[in-house]
């Protein structure tokens, strides 16, 4: 397997509202808790989020959706 597993496909989702290593985490958390995401890295400074994912599990909107529900702008 690569660095991104076999069956994986990569995203970048902006991410507003964030303002310290809390928020980084809180939507680090919310994308790894879905179903189909393997890995979640979120920048401050770029306020954005890269997503690995499953694309059979789970859609950009699902992810949109979790960092919404966590309290962020997406």
């Amino acid at each position: 397997m690569g660095l991104f597993g076999s069956k994986g496909e990569t995203t970048t989702i902006d991410v507003r509202g964030m303002s310290c290593n809390h928020c980084k985490m809180t939507v680090e958390k919310a994308l790894k808790g879905l179903d189909g995401v393997s890995k979640a890295t979120v920048d401050l400074d770029k306020a954005n989020a890269t997503v690995t994912y499953d694309p059979k599990k789970v859609t950009i909107d699902d992810m949109k959706k979790a960092i919404i529900d966590a309290g962020y702008e997406a």
